[in-house]
């Protein structure tokens, strides 16, 4: 075991249970041996100020037909799931909020978050049937507290999106385009999310190559 693994924990779970995973000529990845989340270590990560410059170049929005097509991978099965008129939350919203506005098109109510963008913590303390949250979790510095915050914010029966790409062995990380963007710090894999529903007592589905939706459980009463 090297010196880095020793002094470093699982960002996920918390588990010391952590051994090199890849290195290239700029990241050293890890991965955790209790739930399989590939991660790099803090000293990688970029100032927020940095971070924003490259969220900044993005130029989406709701009049972007491509882009609503790429939503749809998650708002079609999830729209499949909802109450008429359900009340949710875009977490991670970014600079210019789409999904948020597709499900308020198909009559739901929808309250936006981003740390960056849209930074209303009230936000985060409301209860919701549903929370999307697109290409976002590869960004979570601290994704056992962001997760677990916003599993909290779900009414029971709620439901969680989440959107990202999945990662496998080794051999396909070495190739994968997705660790190449250094805004993305957190690598999920199917094991991950199995690993979150057991913890969380929680219904998991897969869609497709990169949509997860968790159901939080009625019998499972929220602390607030």
């Amino acid at each position: 075991m090297t010196s880095t693994e020793k002094k470093t924990v699982c960002p996920l779970c918390i588990s010391s249970a952590v051994k090199d995973f890849y290195q290239d000529k700029i990241r050293t990845y890890l991965c955790c041996q209790n739930c399989n989340l590939i991660f790099v270590p803090q000293e990688y990560f970029l100032t927020e100020t940095a971070e924003k410059a490259e969220y900044d170049l993005h130029r989406n929005s709701p009049a972007d037909q491509g882009y609503r097509k790429f939503l749809s991978r998650l708002f079609i099965p999830m729209q499949e799931l909802l109450s008429p008129a359900s009340h949710g939350l875009d977490f991670g919203s970014g600079p210019g909020p789409t999904l948020s506005v597709m499900f308020e098109e198909s009559g739901h109510s929808m309250d936006v978050y981003d740390k960056i963008y849209a930074d209303i913590p009230e936000r985060l303390e409301q209860r919701y049937d549903f929370i999307t949250a697109t290409e976002v979790v590869e960004h979570l510095q601290t994704p056992k507290k962001s997760l677990e915050q916003l599993w909290q914010c779900l009414k029971p029966d709620g439901y969680l999106g989440i959107m990202t790409k999945l990662a496998r062995d080794r051999e396909a990380f070495a190739n994968w385009h997705y660790k190449n963007d250094l805004t993305h710090i957190t690598f999920f894999s199917r094991k991950t999310f199995i690993w979150l529903a057991e913890k969380w007592h929680a219904e998991l589905k897969f869609i497709g190559k990169d949509v997860i939706i968790l159901r939080r459980s009625a019998m499972i009463k929220s602390s607030r």
